[in-house]
């Protein structure tokens, strides 16, 4: 199949399949469970026969979707993973997220390819800083929020007092599907806000398997539960004064959230959030390009590069470029149009990843998640197309706050040294920062977070046999700057100016003072602030 082919898919086929897709991303604060849930959810549709956290017990594995080794030893996820399974008669996209805050720019990376979003809120901890950030990258990008509160069997937040700050803090109108019946640490079940039954659930074995769950009416659930049962109805009744419902159109335009309440290690409520996804996220919708016109799913092939990750298999050294199909039928073989650079580029290997484990795709619609091997020629950000050319807008840069030169701690490795940070830049993992003064052989490096350089030092040495060091520097604040002002603004005092990979020229500043102070007395300089990393 050329570059100018149709996909031989007839068009009610298109449209039905993407109708059947729910993509989505797993995002929270760190430590509110979110890898936990992603497994929990694999379970609930019977892609994994048995879940383990990532500290679990000896002889319990790690979460499945969580296979780099520094995931594994701090119980983290750093990398993204997609995951894909059916569930009832729809074709679930499941995006993993990075769980820690210095790996933000990788989560906003993830809300680019999703359609929704499950928030996770810690029942003890309430709206922290990182679910904050998050909430309002999701309000930017139109993306409607699913909230869970999370831990509901360990000691936490009255239910009403949680409802109450995500109201107040975010905007956003909770609607909550289920209700809890006993206390955040008693966790019994839940009653279902739009038929009045109780969800009873019963513990199983470490979490390791879907929790029982038995259905009771009203006058059942009261013999069995008595004054729980009560308070929970009570205080049901009292979201129903205040109009706390579902409503679709205000979910899908942002303006509400429906919430459930469920304990993701021990897979309470898992289930429930699965058929609410299934019931409420929406499908694929036609995406703006790069000049704002929408492409319909309909319409002939297009997809995006939103991540791009090495090192995912040791043995082949091989690179990954996971895109999102935003329209048209995607058939592996297929040659397509690189719309950086308008060369054709041929699909032979395409894959869906679930952790270290893959397998080929023939077929994907518009929604699913493609993971293309080898892709050396591709980045984040760029556009695939067939027949009809589109671009996507690119997708957004944050303003680093970290940097630090990185030199190779061996001078016969410079090759696989200079391989090995020109990897790191295109996946994102940092941006690389150059001068003339420093040279090729001490790029700067430069983050969001300070556990981005742990990682790039941790695959330097491991995935390309450079070992590197790192030597941090004091500046905290880059802005942008021009040729033309660049000599002006590097002359003063502790300021450095290096050009990014893409050429970009950044100006590096200690404090947001010495930024402010060149300002005024030179206000003709180019200054320009960089997107804030609101994650």
């Amino acid at each position: 199949m050329t570059a100018t082919q149709t996909t031989s898919a007839p068009l009610p086929e298109v449209l039905s399949q993407a109708a059947r897709r729910r993509t989505f991303a797993v995002i929270s604060h760190p430590d509110a469970g979110k890898s936990t849930l992603t497994e929990a959810l694999a379970l609930h549709a019977r892609v994994i026969g048995s879940a383990g956290a990532v500290h679990g017990k000896a002889g319990r594995r790690g979460t499945v979707s969580d296979w780099m080794d520094m995931e594994k030893a701090r119980g983290i996820s750093i990398t993204s993973a997609a995951l894909q399974f059916e569930y009832r008669d729809a074709v679930v996209n499941l995006l993993d997220t990075p769980g820690h805050a210095d790996f933000s720019e990788d989560t906003y990376r993830v809300l680019t390819a999703v359609d929704a979003a499950v928030m996770l809120i810690d029942a003890a901890k309430g709206l922290e800083a990182q679910t904050m950030k998050l909430f309002a990258v999701c309000k930017h990008r139109g993306i409607p929020v699913i909230t869970v509160v999370n831990k509901w069997d360990r000691p936490g937040k009255d239910a009403l007092e949680l409802m109450d700050e995500v109201s107040e803090r975010t905007g956003l109108v909770p609607t909550p599907l289920t209700w809890p019946v006993g206390i955040s640490g008693d966790f019994r079940g839940v009653v279902d806000r739009r038929d009045g039954t109780y969800h009873r659930f019963t513990r199983t074995a470490g979490g390791a398997t879907i929790a029982p769950e038995e259905v009771l009416p009203p006058a059942a659930a009261l013999a069995r539960e008595g004054d729980a049962w009560t308070t929970a109805v009570e205080e049901s009744e009292l979201l129903d004064a205040t109009e706390a419902d579902h409503d679709q159109e205000r979910f899908l335009a942002g303006e509400t959230t429906p919430v459930i309440f469920a304990s993701a290690v021990s897979n309470f409520g898992v289930g429930a959030l699965l058929d609410i996804l299934v019931d409420l996220a929406p499908a694929p919708t036609p995406r703006p390009d790069v000049e704002g016109a929408a492409r319909p799913v309909e319409a002939p092939f297009s997809a995006f590069v939103f991540k791009v990750q090495s090192g995912m298999d040791a043995a082949h050294r091989d690179r990954l470029a996971y895109i999102r199909i935003a329209s048209g039928v995607f058939e592996r073989g297929m040659v397509v149009t690189h719309a950086t650079t308008g060369r054709p580029f041929a699909t032979k290997y395409a894959q869906h990843v679930f952790g270290r484990d893959r397998e080929s795709v023939d077929t994907a619609y518009p929604g699913d998640v493609v993971g293309l091997v080898n892709a050396n020629a591709l980045h984040v950000g760029d556009t695939l197309y067939a027949d009809a050319k589109v671009t996507y807008p690119p997708l957004t840069t944050f303003a680093p706050e970290h940097f630090a030169v990185v030199r190779g701690k061996d001078t016969a490795k410079f090759k696989q040294f200079r391989r090995g940070i020109g990897q790191l830049n295109s996946e994102g993992v940092a941006q690389v920062l150059r001068s003339d003064r420093r040279g090729d052989a001490a790029p700067v490096l430069a983050v969001v977070g300070p556990m981005q350089f742990e990682v790039a030092v941790h695959r330097m040495e491991q995935e390309f046999g450079a070992p590197v060091s790192i030597d941090h520097l004091p500046y905290t604040i880059a802005v942008r700057t021009d040729a033309a002002s660049a000599p002006a603004v590097a002359a003063a005092r502790g300021v450095e100016v290096l050009q990014r990979e893409d050429g970009e020229l950044l100006a590096l500043f200690m404090d947001k003072w010495d930024l402010r102070t060149l300002q005024q007395r030179n206000p003709e300089l180019t200054l320009e602030p960089m997107v804030a990393a609101q994650l």
